[in-house]
């Protein structure tokens, strides 16, 4: 699938937290028919098939309305899914070793630094995952990165860049004349009792911030 700055807008990451008697790929279709233009499967602490057997429910999902659907660190379960791509986060495998592995499949890298940013587009990383811009509760231990430094990696590399950390419709504004081409967020959608309208409503706003 081609990546595209657009695809960018409103990047979605799963969360189970808040699944309560919902099933996940339920709650992801309501997102992307909401407005969310990417999902990301992350998952942690469960067994490859059971990964797998998530990855496989949400991408018949993602196909059905068409959009980027990617695997969080777990590159096995993305190929055996086939899924549209893997992002990988700079405890996990080098992106240049992921390319290989992955062919021509999207590749995200996440990146806190413009010279982690440079060295992952160098390595064949399709999009950048830039965060955390604010402090956030569903990834402890994220490092906090100024906007200054966002706005000195969008200019430093030229494929797309997500901002991602702590993101929510009463600070997307902050990020507005960044560089970034959209945002990625977790609570701010999955935590809500209507994800539909909490999807509808920050995707309008990463329009007005990002268009």
């Amino acid at each position: 699938m081609k990546l595209s700055k657009e695809s960018m807008r409103l990047y979605a990451v799963t969360d189970r937290m808040w699944l309560g008697n919902n099933l996940l790929a339920e709650q992801v279709e309501e997102c992307i028919r909401g407005g969310a233009t990417f999902i990301q499967l992350r998952e942690k602490d469960i067994t490859f098939d059971e990964y797998l057997a998530l990855a496989n429910e949400i991408k018949k999902v993602t196909d059905k309305y068409k959009i980027p659907f990617v695997i969080n660190d777990d590159v096995d379960v993305a190929i055996a899914c086939g899924a549209d791509g893997v992002h990988v986060g700079q405890r996990d495998m080098q992106a240049d070793d992921v390319r290989n592995k992955i062919g021509d499949k999207i590749l995200g890298v996440s990146a806190q630094t413009v010279e982690q940013a440079v060295l992952a587009e160098k390595m064949g990383a399709d999009y950048i995952g830039v965060g955390a811009v604010f402090s956030t509760t569903t990834k402890l231990d994220a490092n906090a990165v100024c906007i200054e430094t966002v706005k000195a990696i969008c200019q430093a590399v030229s494929i797309p860049v997500v901002a991602i950390g702590g993101i929510t419709k009463q600070n997307i504004m902050q990020l507005k004349g960044s560089g970034v081409d959209g945002i990625a967020v977790v609570s701010a959608i999955f935590a809500e009792d209507n994800i539909f309208e909490a999807a509808r409503e920050i995707r309008g706003l990463s329009d007005s911030c990002f268009g």
